[in-house]
Protein backbone atom coordinates (compact mmCIF):
# COMPACT_ATOMS: atom_id res chain seq x y z
CA UNK A 1 0.00 0.00 0.00
CA UNK A 2 2.90 2.34 0.73
CA UNK A 3 4.24 1.65 -2.74
CA UNK A 4 0.92 2.69 -4.26
CA UNK A 5 0.92 5.95 -2.27
CA UNK A 6 4.49 6.63 -3.39
CA UNK A 7 3.54 6.04 -7.03
CA UNK A 8 0.55 8.40 -6.73
CA UNK A 9 2.77 11.05 -5.16
CA UNK A 10 5.40 10.77 -7.89
CA UNK A 11 2.79 10.87 -10.65
CA UNK A 12 1.03 13.88 -9.10
CA UNK A 13 4.36 15.72 -8.91
CA UNK A 14 5.18 14.77 -12.50
CA UNK A 15 1.75 15.94 -13.64
CA UNK A 16 2.18 19.25 -11.84
CA UNK A 17 5.62 19.87 -13.33
CA UNK A 18 4.52 18.75 -16.80
CA UNK A 19 1.50 21.03 -16.72
CA UNK A 20 3.73 24.00 -15.90
CA UNK A 21 6.43 23.23 -18.47
CA UNK A 22 5.03 24.61 -21.70
CA UNK A 23 7.94 26.07 -23.65
CA UNK A 24 6.31 26.43 -27.05
CA UNK A 25 2.86 27.36 -25.75
CA UNK A 26 -0.50 26.38 -27.07
CA UNK A 27 -3.40 24.37 -25.76
CA UNK A 28 -2.52 21.40 -27.96
CA UNK A 29 0.88 20.87 -26.35
CA UNK A 30 -0.64 21.25 -22.91
CA UNK A 31 -3.32 18.69 -23.78
CA UNK A 32 -0.73 16.25 -25.05
CA UNK A 33 1.30 16.54 -21.87
CA UNK A 34 -1.82 15.98 -19.76
CA UNK A 35 -2.74 12.93 -21.86
CA UNK A 36 0.76 11.47 -21.53
CA UNK A 37 0.81 12.05 -17.77
CA UNK A 38 -2.61 10.43 -17.38
CA UNK A 39 -1.43 7.42 -19.37
CA UNK A 40 1.71 7.15 -17.23
CA UNK A 41 -0.38 7.29 -14.06
CA UNK A 42 -2.68 4.55 -15.35
CA UNK A 43 0.28 2.35 -16.22
CA UNK A 44 1.85 2.92 -12.81
CA UNK A 45 -1.39 2.03 -11.03
CA UNK A 46 -1.73 -1.13 -13.09
CA UNK A 47 1.89 -2.11 -12.35
CA UNK A 48 1.37 -1.52 -8.64
CA UNK A 49 -1.81 -3.60 -8.67
CA UNK A 50 0.00 -6.46 -10.41
CA UNK A 51 2.85 -6.23 -7.88
CA UNK A 52 0.39 -6.47 -5.01
CA UNK A 53 -1.33 -9.48 -6.56
CA UNK A 54 2.04 -11.17 -7.10
CA UNK A 55 2.97 -10.40 -3.50
CA UNK A 56 -0.08 -12.22 -2.16
CA UNK A 57 0.44 -15.01 -4.70
CA UNK A 58 -2.88 -14.46 -6.43
CA UNK A 59 -3.66 -16.83 -9.30
CA UNK A 60 -4.97 -13.96 -11.44
CA UNK A 61 -2.30 -11.24 -11.74
CA UNK A 62 -4.17 -9.11 -14.28
CA UNK A 63 -5.64 -5.83 -13.07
Amino acid sequence: MNKLILIFSIMFTAFTLTACDIDEGGAEEFGESVDQTAEDIGNSIEDACEDVKEGVKSKDTDC
